[in-house]
């Protein structure tokens, strides 16, 4: 094997050899795009370093793309139902055997030394969460496009990441799959910027390592999802705005922060003006409310200035428009209409827009609610710990620090099930043997709920917590579920039975939701459709979910 690489000077480096070659794994997710992913493939052939394995995740495509992949072998190939993105990755990644894990994009291709150079530097830098290079720019056909810029980070990758996204081309990232698997891989919550998100969430607990050389091509062409200047400027700033509980307390990555905030803005807002150049009637198809999001994200005195080169009877009046709503828009939490002059849109129906809680359109409401719990108690997920069903939420926020995973499923095939049977008759778990018991969203499909919850109270060591969701305002289950869908919840309630099922305990009980997540829960809309200080504000007569968090 060669174990030398080129610079992005075209000068040779002799590397060390390697004192070993670690099982390497590309995953591929993929989307339609049957006229690239045979180049992307034979890219990976093309490699110096032979360790390697190929998986394809072709996420529901409707072209060529699985008669492309037959013609080469050794490739792991899996067709799904269309997920997205995130959630395509994520099975990638539950599907490979490799030490290290890079995700190459169906339309970009490796530089033949890809892989050999980020195992090197992995060799070097042993503990590194991911290691990543630099990339070209390609036209459809290939074409470079023009010179790479090239970006190094030597140190304080959190604070660069929180800046801006350095990387620009995810291919150019090979990570360390067990880090990765232990940080809960890719948000499936994101519809993009996923890896801005899992940058930012890994280089904060972890160390990074970036170099100079150029180890991949990233393909431009109408169809990136980087090209939607509306739908990525919403994402990364919610990307961005998640790390704020962890920057408040330092001065220098406050000022990161809101440099990162400023930096995006003045970004997507040339990103805009270049769209508008291209193409003059870009602004003409965005709905009022794409419009309006720009307008108010995007650094306006900037914005103005560019649009001087615009037509002024395309651009003037919706701009003035559209700066006066603005105005308005905080005016519009207490604002009325008339009688009769509702605008109903898409909400005038009697059939919801989806009847699957928004899993088909990027993830339900509630989710976001009760994830963002799990999250603020993570610390007390901890040694041995029970989880109703399977034990997703258990290794995605406790972590590290479980000791033991136990299951409690009603079913006894149930692959992961440790223990088997419903909590309100389970006489056979012994008594006070877990740290903590996760509960989400499974009471109100228990008849004698306050046995179960007694059940949970005995189980629990002296000292354990309960981390419990129930339901408040939500749509019932048409499948499965359905039939134990019994009880939902308040505040209030669960004070009152938490208080009468855990006696002496310390006890938190909040609740989450608004007009707004409740009419988009009921209707099935995604988490992704709305936004985060749309979800966060708290209005106690609309209760979605409802938290308790009670140690005994």
């Amino acid at each position: 094997m060669n174990n030398s690489v080129t610079s992005p000077n075209d000068t040779k480096i002799v590397n060390l050899a390697l004192p070993k070659t670690p099982l390497v794994t590309i995953v591929i997710p993929t989307y339609n795009h049957g006229q690239f992913i045979g180049e992307a493939i034979e890219s990976i052939f093309a490699q110096d370093y032979k360790n390697y394995e190929i998986v394809i995740i072709d996420d529901g495509s409707l072209d060529n793309t699985e008669e492309v992949v037959s013609n080469y072998e050794g490739i792991k190939y899996l067709k799904q139902k269309n997920q997205g993105l995130s959630a395509s990755r994520n099975i990638g990644l539950q599907n490979s055997k490799g030490e290290y894990i890079t995700f190459l994009d169906a339309d970009d291709v490796l530089q033949p030394n890809a892989i050999t150079t980020n195992v090197q530097h992995f060799t070097k830098n042993k503990n590194c969460a991911f290691v990543s290079g630099n990339h070209k720019r390609i036209a459809v056909d290939g074409r470079e496009i023009a010179p790479p810029q090239i970006s190094y980070i030597s140190s304080n990758h959190y604070e660069a990441f929180l800046k801006g996204n350095y990387i620009g081309m995810h291919g150019t990232v090979m990570y360390n799959k067990k880090i990765l698997l232990e940080e809960g891989g890719f948000n499936t919550n994101l519809a993009v910027c996923e890896d801005y998100d899992l940058y930012l969430r890994l280089s904060r607990k972890h160390k990074i390592f970036s170099h100079q050389q150029i180890i991949a091509s990233y393909r431009q062409h109408d169809n990136n999802m980087s090209s939607n200047v509306s739908l990525m400027l919403k994402h990364a700033l919610a990307v961005l705005k998640a790390q704020l509980p962890h920057v408040r307390e330092k001065p220098e990555l406050v000022k990161a922060y809101q440099n990162g905030v400023k930096g995006w803005k003045e970004y997507y807002t040339r990103q805009f003006i270049k769209e508008v150049k291209k193409k003059k009637n870009i602004w003409k198809p965005m709905k009022g409310s794409e419009r309006l999001f720009l307008l108010k994200l995007m650094t306006l005195p900037y914005l103005t200035f560019k649009f001087k080169f615009i037509s002024k009877k395309m651009i003037k009046p919706s701009l003035k428009k559209y700066l006066l709503v603005s105005r308005l828009a905080k005016y519009k939490k207490n604002f009325k209409p008339a009688v009769g002059k509702i605008k109903w849109g898409d909400l005038r129906r009697t059939i919801p827009i989806s009847r699957l809680y928004g899993y088909d359109r990027g993830g339900p409401i509630d989710r976001y609610y009760i994830e963002n719990f799990l999250s603020k108690h993570s610390h007390v997920i901890r040694g041995r710990v029970l989880e109703i069903g399977d034990n997703e939420y258990t290794i995605r926020f406790g972590k590290k620090n479980v000791v033991k995973s136990d299951v409690l499923h009603l079913h006894a095939e149930n692959p992961k099930a440790t223990f088997v049977g419903d909590l309100s008759n389970a006489d056979h778990i012994p008594s006070e043997i877990f740290d903590c018991i996760v509960l989400t969203q499974t009471l109100h499909l228990i008849y004698d709920y306050k046995k179960a919850l007694r059940t949970c109270y005995r189980i629990l060591k002296p000292g354990g917590t309960i981390l419990l969701t129930v339901p408040g305002i939500v749509q019932i289950e048409k499948g499965e579920w359905g039939k134990y869908w019994l009880w939902s919840f308040t505040n209030i309630s669960m004070n009152l039975i938490f208080k009468e099922t855990f006696p002496h305990s310390e006890l938190e009980v909040e609740e989450y939701g608004n007009v707004l997540s409740a009419t988009g829960l009921l209707q099935g809309i995604g988490v992704n459709e709305v936004t985060n200080q749309e979800l966060d504000e708290n209005d106690p007569l609309y209760q979605v979910v409802i938290s308790v968090k009670a140690t005994k």
